[in-house]
């Protein structure tokens, strides 16, 4: 008995994620339930809904009453916005909602940074306090450390979807949501509460009530989904992370610069991997649940510009940038020095919203730059009539992806400063036999992983098909193969996923 409750409660040591077993478990009880609801829509909602509270709370600890918060402020602004005759009335409630949502997030994430930045400026400092853990505490007889600030889990994901609905609401693109419950569920529900994608409520909340289908197909593409989620984020992601990216960014002085390269290529692979994993494995769970998902990666490292990798990457982030910052800023309906400053505010806050440091600022802002220059010159080799080859427009694209990722995945200027000298003096061509028999297995685990992304689309969907098509027996027999593989690397220290930070 002990041991059940043992389980029940939070541990903050021990991750309740998708690579870890026992949130398979919660998930085969709540496939249980589900199966058992699944023709009585509210309950079926209801129970979802609290199985979401539950993975948060599991995955978050107390921070779950962030989630009541947010969804009784936004729920109750939903409703006002919908009542509201007067647009300045629906506007100020926009605005309250702004203000709260913002202030949260600002709160909880960005609290260091910004004292940080008082402190270096003017000299003067701020004692950091958690008054989320002194009410906690206080409420339940609790000990959490109410002199650290904790980023609660998935905060950016949730506050950022709660905001578009109230702006929705607002621009009358759907009408407020009538039932609590279900704003509640479209808010927390557990696939992709904590690192996406960030879905609209125009999107999600129509399918709440609908006839729940699950088909042979739909099912099967599922368990593709989650089993190529799980190989990219513990076969490929995890393996890179640990036998090269972690050790070269950790301490770039210790490293030839041709190792440092190569961690730099490993990282660039490692994000994606983890990132898309966890996405696949969200949409794949939530199609099992009877709920389909927004697409949020589409081979970006194919993208033969910035633009093309910002509608292949993180694309409900790229969009709602756009739908909600963006556009409402101007666009570019206001000249092109207007566009310029447009676009590169929405990436420095784009940068920002990935994490309070000034490395993930300054990569946002290598990528507004990007963006500046590329619209430059397309203009101007539009007016000449000279077009870019494909391949060429890859080549550039993915090499300063490639920088751009050093930026990100660098903790500070200084450590960055170091990875650039040591990959500029330290560079030498190492004996290529030596080279591969030290790194042998990297190698074969990034290699792999860029191919995969690399197939050509066709040959990529004709694979897809042909294993939701193929014999039951096939398929049980590729399961149980990629079960084994994905145990095997899971023996290794599992990493928890990295957007988790953000």
């Amino acid at each position: 008995m002990e041991y059940i409750i043992g389980i029940l409660r939070y541990n903050p040591n021990a991750g309740f994620v998708f690579t870890h077993y026992l949130f398979w478990v919660f998930f085969g009880v709540v496939l249980l339930g589900n199966a058992l609801l699944f023709k009585r829509s509210v309950l079926r909602n209801a129970f979802l809904f609290v199985a979401s509270i539950f993975f948060y709370y599991k995955a978050g600890g107390y921070y779950f009453f962030l989630l009541f918060f947010s969804t009784i402020v936004d729920y109750s602004i939903g409703l006002g916005i919908g009542k509201a005759k007067k647009k300045s009335v629906r506007k100020l409630l926009v605005v309250l909602s702004l203000l709260v949502n913002l202030g949260v997030l600002g709160y909880f994430k960005y609290t260091y940074f910004f004292a940080d930045f008082l402190y270096q400026v003017s000299g003067i400092q701020v004692n950091v306090v958690n008054y989320f853990s002194m009410f906690t505490n206080a409420i339940f007889n609790t000990s959490l450390d109410a002199t650290y600030i904790l980023l609660p889990v998935g905060i950016s994901f949730f506050t950022f979807q709660t905001i578009s609905y109230s702006i929705d609401v607002y621009r009358k693109r759907i009408k407020p949501v009538k039932n609590i419950l279900d704003f509640g569920f479209y808010v927390s529900f557990f696939p992709q509460l904590v690192a996406g994608p960030i879905v609209r409520a125009w999107e999600f909340i129509p399918q709440l009530h609908k006839k729940y289908v699950l088909s042979e197909k739909r099912f099967w593409s599922a368990v593709w989904l989650i089993l190529g989620g799980l190989f990219k984020k513990m076969v490929i992601s995890d393996y890179l992370s640990v036998n090269l990216v972690d050790r070269v960014f950790d301490a770039p002085m210790m490293y030839s610069g041709i190792e440092l390269l190569m961690g730099a290529y490993a990282y660039t692979m490692q994000i994606y991997c983890d990132f898309s994993g966890y996405t696949d494995i969200a949409i794949g769970v939530a199609l099992i649940l009877g709920f389909k998902l927004p697409d949020n990666f589409n081979l970006p490292y194919v993208a033969t510009s910035v633009t093309d990798f910002w509608r292949r990457w993180h694309i409900s982030l790229s969009s709602w940038l756009r739908d909600y910052l963006y556009i409402p800023l101007g666009g570019n309906r206001r000249g092109t020095i207007r566009r310029g400053i447009n676009l590169m505010i929405t990436m420095l806050l784009g940068g920002l919203w990935h994490g309070a440091g000034w490395m993930f600022v300054i990569w946002g802002a290598l990528h507004g730059l990007a963006l500046l220059l590329e619209k430059m010159l397309l203009g101007a080799f539009k007016r000449i009539h000279l077009k870019i080859p494909r391949f060429i427009g890859f080549l550039f694209t993915f090499h300063f992806l490639v920088f751009t990722w050093i930026v990100f995945r660098s903790p500070d200027l200084e450590t960055l400063q170091l990875f650039f000298i040591r990959l500029k003096t330290a560079f030498s061509i190492y004996d290529i036999k030596q080279l591969f028999l030290s790194y042998s297995n990297v190698l074969f685990v990034m290699f792999l992983g860029y191919m995969i992304h690399w197939l050509p689309s066709e040959l990529e969907k004709l694979i897809k098909y042909n294993l939701i098509r193929a014999n039951v027996v096939i398929k049980m027999i590729i399961v149980v193969a990629f079960c084994v593989i994905i145990y095997q690397f899971s023996l290794m220290d599992i990493k928890p996923f990295i957007y988790f930070r953000f």
